[in-house]
């Protein structure tokens, strides 16, 4: 409580715009680590996607290994077994339906279990497709509307600034994907749509205040852009901590404690999306956002004239413009 009032009075100042280039060369690290994922690993597109058939029985004596080897004996090539509650979930290459009916006997036999109460799901890939043209179009009216609503509400730079850390967010979260080899469903389609907002609101918050401390800055201002960019994140800073904190804590609970304990299968796609999201997310309104704002802010002639001024006279500002002058590159 102390440091949050402390830091809220402007008693504490972390210079998040002035080490502009860790956070930069910290975000350019993850991308790139995030991209070589994506292109040596690949994300595991669920059954949903690739097309294949999925099998679900009850068999509570069994365990993976068992589950596994009983289809691999009737010539199912990696079948990816799962636990969905009490259940079994078994997802194949797309098996032709003499095929699946042998499986359905073989494991209803193997593990003493009704023939009819072993389900089977044929998806084909058509519908995969279908799924992802439609995830990609509404993520294109997405960026779409944010960028409209941003350039209306606050400015263009803002809005490309915001686009910038949310397609950083989307990067880094399918990059965890790929080397962690979650499986990708609609459900986690579902996840990154969910980022997305709150992503953008996190950089509201932030750049709202920016807006509101910038627009006092004049020819006779004391702080340069740079500067009073700074003091605004600070303002908010604990604002967007506490939020996400409250917002991480129980999709934290639903990844390490629902997916471990109760073998939530559909939860553990979505939680992960989540909770990678949500921690980036938090990190690029405040390290990557806002800093790409400053840079692009600075550059105009006002800012640029009140940075000169502060610098040559070599008071108050002369370290914030230095700052600012260095963003600017």
């Amino acid at each position: 409580m102390g440091l949050g009032r402390r830091l809220y009075r402007g008693e504490i100042d972390v210079d998040f715009v002035g080490k502009w280039k860790l956070w930069y060369s910290l975000s350019g690290f993850l991308l790139l680590i995030s991209l070589a994922g994506l292109l040596i690993n690949g994300l595991n597109l669920g059954v949903e996607f690739t097309g294949g058939s999925v099998f679900s029985f009850k068999a509570q004596t069994a365990n993976i290994e068992q589950v596994r080897a009983a289809f691999q004996e009737e010539g199912v090539h990696q079948p990816i077994v799962q636990t969905a509650g009490d259940r079994w979930r078994v997802t194949t290459e797309t098996l032709s339906e003499s095929t699946m009916n042998q499986v359905q006997t073989a494991i209803a036999k193997d593990f003493n279990v009704p023939t009819n109460q072993v389900d089977i799901q044929s998806i084909g890939a058509s519908w995969g497709g279908e799924v992802s043209q439609k995830a990609w179009l509404g993520l294109g009216v997405f960026m779409v509307a944010i960028i409209l609503y941003l350039s209306m509400a606050f400015e263009p730079k803002m809005a490309l600034a915001a686009i910038v850390a949310l397609i950083h967010d989307l990067v880094i979260t399918a990059g965890v994907y790929a080397w962690s080899g979650f499986e990708v469903t609609p459900a986690t389609l579902l996840g990154f749509l969910t980022i997305l907002g709150y992503s953008l609101y996190d950089a509201v918050v932030v750049f709202d205040m920016i807006k509101e401390v910038t627009a006092k800055l004049g020819h006779t201002s004391k702080q340069t852009y740079s500067m009073a960019a700074n003091n605004a994140l600070n303002h908010t800073l604990i604002r967007s901590l506490n939020t996400s904190l409250v917002a991480i804590l129980p999709v934290a609970a639903i990844l390490f404690i629902g997916t471990t304990l109760l073998g939530a299968g559909t939860l553990k796609d979505l939680s992960l999306a989540l909770f990678v999201g949500m921690i980036v997310g938090t990190y690029s309104s405040l390290c990557v956002a806002t800093p790409l704002l400053v840079t692009l802010k600075e550059r105009e002639p006002k800012y640029q004239a009140i940075a000169r001024r502060l610098a040559s006279s070599g008071g108050k500002g002369a370290k914030g413009s230095k700052s600012a002058a260095v963003a600017k590159g």
